[in-house]
């Protein structure tokens, strides 16, 4: 920092160089160095006066990459200063940002709202965004290219001892640079990402009626709407799959002047569900069906009694006495997850400081106050930022309605932001029928939800995504791209996405690689290094069935042949075994079935099984066939080996309380009897 006003960043790695300038000469200038949530950090502060009193500091992490930049207006001022506004930065680098209802990614073309994300070929990343006020900020170039950040223009004046913040964070690695800028926000705004079965939505599979869904504003013919309801869930208790929670849509309420509930065009008349489909309460038919409910709401009507009663902004209830009493009512009604819609569109409040803070973080405290969790759909970006300040908001659609291969690449890259900031992202409604779609969705992480005709389930499919418990077997983080294909899509190469996901046991990790076309190109060509893996790879193809070592200086090159080609990359640990685990399930090493594995010369796994499941086959390769001890649990027949694919399977039996364990290692160089009788 210049006693002038000029400053400057730089990153060793990369060489990268940001500069700017205050303007103005400085006053108070100094140096401190401490500790917040985020980590140790060297700060320069400093007071200045443009057109008004303000004081700004730069403060620089030492455990991470990252750099956070605040001003603060002591007296109530314009809103004319942006801080940082980079006059020199890196050039010539391809750039991803984020606008409009679901966060549609875009490359190259510069939406208002943050993050923007900026790269080279090679993957070196830049990241700026707003860290504090995000319903207000907005990134944008200046008359002559600056890069700045602040708060929207479209807000005149800041009020005294208001503060913003913004976050800049460089890295070696696209994907690295997502992690380190949302790792640190998170840490900034003190929320930790929940698990990823948190609530009902992330730990089982669901049923949805929402649109896309065969029950959104219909029933089955002849049922009342709480009969159709009883009858999806026997379908699942036919199936053998426990139904884990059932949504219902914005037809559970009434609507418009009318109060109808098959009102489709107009807001919330009252959010309670309509008598005319449930006579008796939402809570007596939650307790007849026997399974959480998650609530969908819109904006509210311009006819609602609402208006009279509690403090509005737009179309929405900033007041916190109507946030309590829906928070009591969802909760005595079963009520587990609330949904609020149409974030971008109608159920926005003005736009102004104070209001979105009112709305959303009202909703955010009443609901957590009863144990309900949030879901956030047709959300901005400003939405998925606004979401580290509420430990209660755990998943947001990153998908337009009605899940489907089209979906797919706008799916993935906004999913991207949705993980960074540490909410699980929901690719919405889709039927069991769909392989290709329940793959994808049960590597995204989040909620899996179907919504099939009564009579139409595929518990087959099912069965790769769930447990018979409705358990979701699914790995660590959710399916993202690789950074190779941001900088293809940024620059039209005609290339298969490429993304991955990983289920992580410490010194072993297992990736799930997905391809599909999104152009002409379907040819598949890949190193180990491209998804992370630094030591060799058996690397199966699923619906294939074949596979390959692969070490980390090996090219696999295939051709996608249906919609999707999917790649498991099990780790060769130092026994020279890789364990695929349970392909029966898509995510055969998810923890919900592997729930331990180490590798110390000897395969050490453990596997849970479902109550009803009598028995599971482990899947592995071996360059011969491997000893095999069951510690827990029993070998349900020998176990087979394959000396051409060098493949090898155990059938599995649990003890009694549902736990297998198994000891697996090569021969070792003289037989022993122990050996002889393990196999």
């Amino acid at each position: 920092m210049d006693p002038g006003g000029a400053y400057d960043i730089s990153a060793a790695n990369p060489g990268w160089h940001f500069h700017g300038a205050i303007g103005y000469a400085l006053s108070n200038l100094s140096i401190a160095a401490s500790a917040d949530t985020v980590g140790h950090y060297s700060e320069i502060s400093f007071d200045f006066t443009s057109d008004a009193p303000r004081h700004a500091a730069i403060r620089a992490y030492g455990n991470r990459a990252a750099v956070l930049f605040t001003v603060t207006s002591s007296v109530a001022a314009p809103n004319t200063f942006s801080f940082p506004n980079w006059t020199q930065y890196p050039q010539n680098l391809s750039q991803l940002s984020y606008s409009g209802i679901f966060a549609v990614p875009g490359f190259n073309n510069f939406a208002a709202e943050s993050p923007w994300v900026f790269f080279d070929s090679s993957g070196n990343t830049f990241i700026v965004s707003a860290a504090s006020n995000f319903m207000a900020s907005a990134t944008q170039w200046g008359p002559n290219h600056e890069l700045s950040s602040g708060i929207s223009s479209k807000i005149s004046t800041l009020p005294a001892g208001f503060q913003h913040r913004v976050l800049l964070t460089i890295e070696p690695g696209i994907n690295s640079a997502y992690d380190t800028w949302g790792q640190a926000l998170l840490a900034l705004h003190n929320k930790v990402q929940p698990a990823n079965d948190a609530d009902a939505s992330l730990a089982r599979i669901g049923y949805w009626t929402d649109n896309g869904a065969t029950y959104y504003y219909h029933t089955g013919d002849g049922l009342s709407y709480e009969d159709t309801l009883s009858a999806v869930k026997a379908d699942f208790d036919h199936a053998g799959i426990a139904l884990g929670y059932l949504q219902l849509d914005s037809w559970f309420y009434p609507k418009g002047p009318n109060a109808a509930w098959n009102d489709n065009g107009d807001g919330i008349y009252q959010y309670t569900a309509a008598p005319a489909l449930f006579p008796e309460s939402l809570g007596s038919f939650q307790q007849r069906l026997g399974v959480p409910l998650i609530t969908h709401a819109r904006w509210i009507d311009p006819s609602s009694p609402y208006h009279q009663l509690d403090q509005m902004s737009g179309n929405v209830v900033t007041d916190p006495q109507y946030w309590n009493s829906v928070a009591g009512y969802l909760s005595a009604s079963g009520v587990a997850i609330y949904e609020q819609d149409w974030l971008d569109d109608k159920a926005q409040p003005a736009f102004n400081l104070a209001d979105p803070e009112a709305f959303l973080g009202n909703m955010s405290a009443s609901l957590s106050q009863r144990n309900i969790t949030i879901q956030y759909c047709m959300p901005s970006p400003r939405h998925f930022l606004q979401s580290v300040r509420y430990k209660n908001l755990t998943t947001i659609r990153t998908s337009s309605d009605r899940f489907g291969p089209a979906r797919w690449n706008s799916f993935l890259f906004t999913s991207r932001l949705a993980s960074a900031l540490g909410i699980w992202p929901f690719t919405d409604v889709f039927m069991s029928s769909e392989p290709s779609n329940l793959l994808v969705a049960t590597l995204s992480a989040g909620p899996v939800g179907v919504g099939d005709p009564i009579g139409g389930l595929n518990p087959a499919n099912l069965s790769y995504a769930v447990r018979p418990d409705g358990v979701i077997v699914k790995p660590d983080v959710p399916l993202v791209p690789l950074d190779r294909s941001y900088f293809a899509a940024a620059n039209n190469v005609d290339t298969p996405l490429l993304a991955s996901a990983y289920t992580d046991f410490g010194a072993l990790r297992a990736h799930y690689l997905v391809a599909f076309a999104t152009g002409s190109g379907r040819q598949v060509t890949l190193q180990a290094s491209d998804f992370g893996a630094a030591s060799p790879v058996y690397l199966y193809d699923f619906f294939g069935g074949s596979g390959q070592l692969l070490k980390s200086s090996d090219t696999f090159s295939t051709q996608i042949t249906g919609d999707a080609l999917y790649l498991i990359a099990a780790p060769v640990g130092p026994s020279g075994i890789a364990i695929l685990g349970d392909l029966n399930n898509y995510v055969s090493l998810g923890k919900k079935r592997i729930t331990a594995l180490t590798d110390t010369g000897t395969v050490h796994l453990s596997l849970a099984f479902a109550a009803g499941e009598h028995s599971r086959i482990i899947t592995g390769y071996s360059p011969a066939k491997p000893v095999v001890r069951v510690t827990a649990g029993a070998l349900g027949a020998p176990v087979t080996y394959d000396p051409a694919t060098q493949q090898f399977q155990i059938n599995v039996k649990p003890a009694g309380n549902g736990l297998a364990s198994l000891r697996i290692h090569q021969r070792r160089p003289t037989l022993t009897t122990l050996e002889a009788d393990e196999q």
